[in-house]
């Protein structure tokens, strides 16, 4: 018999529509495969195996009574990244200080999921806060990359990437706030998307920077990833944010892409995000993938994006900024880990409770946009890094109107030895330089596999971009090179 674990999403869910296959059995496979396997990656940091089959079992009821199926996914299992809140498991954000809180209500993207039939197998690990590049950054230990267990997964998003590289999952969300969809699928060989900021909600997103956090889809396909971006988009009320606008018609383009013709598709590549100090591999990787764009009759040019080298120095002071804003509200007083030895002022509970609950890099981070914020300082830095996005989004627009998409390696690194950089917070910030500009913009991006870097043969990335709103270019083009260059495979 076929292991479940080795098909795709789109299979999985036709075979299961069609009741060849049980939801059941195709979730039950992956709770098996978790419990076999992840020891050894730690993807997971809490597993909803009663839950999960609660609600296949539900799905297979509907399909048996005649119903047509909820979603173009129901049915298939999924992975979801421990910083959006469930009402029936644990949300920690992978910090002490949330230990064991379960919200009171559901992230709508969690309603969503509910609503279309998709089981949860559980919750995964992240950067504490979602502040990370490594998933080192987690109060519940790392999480290794399922293609060299020495190595680290990406950030922060780590446990979602490793999670379908692994096979544990066919599907999984992540969150990307400056590229922590993207580089973690670029270092595990998967797919992962950031969609334009507002099209996907926040509401029971737990925030680490507002006018940047945006969930997204994750998959082992630039198809899988498309069906689960449809399921999850659309506007909210809920989110001050979100944009009332229908949702991209990114399957469509994923099924069009995947024929392989980009006749009359222009792509830029971006002279600022092809650097001599990046890994050999990746840049080998990167200039043959420009190659079969050409191959596939797209016009390749490039483009200069000049405020581009500022983009690193903007984000980490508009980021941590928001940062010193959003976390005030974890404060001993409402929800989660409180110290009091019984004769402490307010001000005292609150200064020890967030001594021990937060971790090195989230302090790191409070205190640097508390800085940035204060009086005195606040034109100096944080109201020069607004000027410096401003000037990114104004980089990108000119760009794009030249060419349809822009296109870039997704991380300058393969995945490093875990430990290796966890005390260089620079040389961790180094591994988002071309995903950071995405974010300042809002604009939407996609990492897809471009092969296995000749230095180390580890995975490598393909960054493409598109400007807001024009999220199905992501995947026409991801699509199209996706089928020339063939599946990279997973890691086991």
């Amino acid at each position: 018999m076929t292991d479940l674990t080795t098909l795709d999403a789109s299979v999985l869910a036709e075979k299961i529509h069609s009741r060849e296959v049980s939801s059941v059995e195709v979730t039950q496979a992956h709770l098996d495969r978790i419990s076999a396997v992840d020891s050894e990656y730690h993807a997971f940091l809490h597993v909803a195996g009663e839950q999960a089959l609660e609600a296949a079992a539900a799905v297979d009821t509907s399909l048996a009574a005649g119903n047509a199926p909820a979603s173009a996914l129901a049915g298939v299992p999924i992975a979801l990244k421990d910083i959006f809140t469930t009402t029936d498991m644990p949300t920690t954000c992978a910090s002490k200080i949330l230990e064991g809180w379960v919200a009171p209500y559901d992230a709508t993207l969690t309603t969503k999921l509910r609503a279309a039939g998709i089981p949860i197998l559980g919750k995964t690990n992240l950067d504490e806060f979602a502040m990370g590049s490594s998933t080192e950054n987690s109060a519940y230990g790392p999480t290794r990359n399922p293609w060299d267990v020495t190595r680290i997964p990406g950030g922060s998003g780590g446990g979602s990437a490793a999670a379908l590289a692994s096979r544990q999952a066919p599907l999984a969300i992540g969150t990307d706030t400056g590229g922590s969809i993207r580089q973690p699928a670029a270092v595990t060989a998967t797919v992962g998307t950031k969609p334009t900021y507002g099209t996907v909600s926040r509401f029971g997103l737990i925030a680490c920077a507002s006018s940047l956090d945006q969930g997204g889809p994750c998959g082992r396909t630039v198809l899988d990833t498309a069906l689960l971006h449809e399921v999850i988009a659309g506007h909210d009320p809920r989110d001050s944010t979100s944009i009332d606008a229908p949702v991209r018609p990114v399957v469509a383009a994923a099924r069009e892409g995947a024929h392989g013709d980009l006749r009359g598709v222009k792509v830029g590549v971006v002279k600022e995000l092809h650097s001599d100090s990046y890994q050999s591999g990746v840049i080998a990787s990167f200039d043959a993938a420009v190659e079969q764009l050409k191959a596939l009759g797209a016009e390749v040019v490039e483009v200069s994006c000049p405020s581009f080298e500022y983009a690193l120095a903007s984000y980490y002071l508009v980021l941590p900024s928001e940062v010193s804003s959003n976390l005030a509200r974890f404060d001993a007083m409402r929800y989660g880990m409180r110290v009091d030895d019984g004769n402490m002022s307010a001000d005292q509970v609150m200064a020890a409770t967030r001594a021990a609950g937060f971790g090195p890099e989230v302090k790191r981070r409070i205190m640097i946009g508390t800085y940035a914020l204060s009086s005195g300082y606040y034109d100096a830095y944080y109201g020069s890094a607004l000027k410096v996005r401003t000037l990114i989004a104004r980089d990108f627009d000119k760009a794009y109107e030249d060419v349809d998409v822009l296109v870039s390696p997704t991380s300058p690194f393969t995945p490093w030895k875990l430990g290796e950089k966890v005390n260089d917070p620079l040389a961790m910030y180094l591994s988002d330089l071309c995903t950071l500009p995405t974010n300042l913009a809002g604009h939407c991006a996609m990492s897809v596999p471009s092969g296995l870097s000749a230095d180390d043969n580890l995975p490598v990335g393909l960054q493409i971009m598109a400007p807001a709103m024009a999220d199905e270019r992501l995947y026409r083009v991801g699509a199209a090179y996706e089928a020339a260059r063939g599946l990279i495979g997973t890691a086991v």
